[in-house]
């Protein structure tokens, strides 16, 4: 038996071997008349093993570019489009540039200082209070996802107001939502249900034994 370690790496390896060794035996026939009709065979061939493909509108183009691409550029027929060009298909591309963002507090995240940012620009209104209101409810939202313990609306509002700089306040009689409390309680009751249910029904089962 031969493994697959022991034999040529695929070159692209969503077409598998089977392509791969197709693609070869083209490449070594002689006649060239006869090398095209077993590359448009082989390409329909490659247009069923990955169909999803057909979702670019050049996508015909994108068959032959791989065809030639397994053969490493040595199989010589006639093709609707012109070889790549074998250079081209090894140049890396340059990485992007990871974002750096000084993040004052990492639970928050970018998203809610960029929140604050845009709420100071406001005026003075009944909705730019609310906007504040939402900004403070989702950063205990946020501040609950990686903190199991419970925070107090004051944590927040001192946060609130240290990021704006002085600029946003809540009211003080305004209380903050728990709803991500009552979430993650909802989640263990039902997950203590189902236990109660589980162990029920194996009760019953070891009983009608």
């Amino acid at each position: 038996m031969q493994y697959n370690t022991s034999r040529h790496p695929l070159t692209i390896a969503e077409y598998g071997r089977s392509i791969q060794e197709m693609v070869e035996y083209a490449v070594q026939l002689e006649d060239r008349d006869e090398r095209s009709r077993a590359a448009k065979t082989i390409v329909n061939a490659m247009a069923i093993l990955n169909p999803g493909l057909k979702e670019y509108a050049d996508f015909k183009h994108k068959l032959w570019d791989h065809l030639f691409i397994i053969s490493d550029f040595k199989l010589d027929c006639d093709s609707p489009y012109p070889m790549p060009d074998k250079d081209l298909t090894h140049v890396r591309p340059e990485p992007l540039p990871y974002p750096q963002k000084n993040i004052k507090l990492r639970h928050y995240g970018s998203i809610i200082e960029s929140m604050i940012r845009e709420a100071v620009k406001m005026e003075d209104s009944p909705e730019k209070q609310q906007v504040v209101e939402a900004i403070a409810n989702f950063m205990k939202m946020s501040y609950l996802t990686w903190n199991r313990d419970s925070v107090d609306d004051e944590v927040i509002r001192e946060q609130l107001r240290e990021f704006s700089g002085g600029k946003l306040e809540l009211r003080d009689e305004l209380k903050l939502t728990n709803r991500f409390i009552d979430l993650r309680e909802a989640d263990r009751r039902n997950q203590r249900n189902k236990n109660l249910k589980k162990r029920g029904n194996n009760n019953g089962y070891s009983r009608s034994k």
